[in-house]
C-alpha cells in the first residue's frame, strides 16, 4: 500500500497539482491584499469615507461603534463590508483566471490546415493542379478525386 502511495504521489500531474494549488494559494493571498489595500479604500474615499471592512449590523439589542467592539462583548453580527470584499476579491480572481485559461486556450489552437492546392502525378510524379483530370506533362488521365 505504501509503494503504491508513493508511485501516485509522484506521478507528474499530481506533483504539477501541488504546485498550481500552492502558488493559486499566493496569488489568492496578493489578491485579497490587492482588494483590501488598494483597491477598497479609494472607492470607500469616493463614497463618503466609508470602510468597507468595518461595515456591519448588529443582530443584538445593543448598538456598537465599531465591529471589533461588537465581537469583544459576543454580539451576533452580519458583516456585510467584509462578504463585499470577499465578493470583489473572488470576481478579480474569477477574472484573471479567465483570462488566464482563454490566453493558454488561444495558445493551444492549432491553425487549420491549408487545403492542397496541388498534387503530384502518380504516373510521372511532377507537381500538377487538383483539379487536373489529365497531367499536362505526361498526358496520363488522372481518376476523379
Amino acid at each position: 500500500m505504501w509503494k503504491e502511495f508513493k508511485e501516485f504521489a509522484m506521478r507528474g500531474n499530481v506533483m504539477d497539482m501541488a504546485v498550481g494549488i500552492i502558488i493559486g494559494a499566493a496569488f489568492g493571498k496578493i489578491i485579497t491584499s490587492f482588494v483590501n489595500d488598494v483597491l477598497m479604500p479609494p472607492i470607500g474615499l469616493l463614497l463618503g469615507k466609508v470602510d468597507f471592512s468595518r461595515l456591519f449590523l448588529s443582530l443584538s439589542s445593543q448598538s456598537f461603534a465599531t465591529l471589533e467592539e461588537a465581537k469583544k462583548a459576543g454580539a451576533v453580527t452580519i458583516n456585510y463590508g467584509l462578504f463585499l470584499n470577499t465578493v470583489i476579491d473572488f470576481l478579480i480572481v474569477a477574472f484573471v483566471i479567465f483570462l488566464m485559461i482563454r490566453q493558454i486556450n488561444k495558445l493551444k489552437r492549432q491553425p487549420e490546415p491549408a487545403v492542397p492546392t496541388t498534387k503530384e502525378c502518380p504516373h510521372c510524379f511532377s507537381v500538377i493542379p487538383v483539379k487536373a483530370s489529365r497531367c499536362p506533362n505526361c498526358t496520363s488521365e488522372l481518376k476523379a478525386v
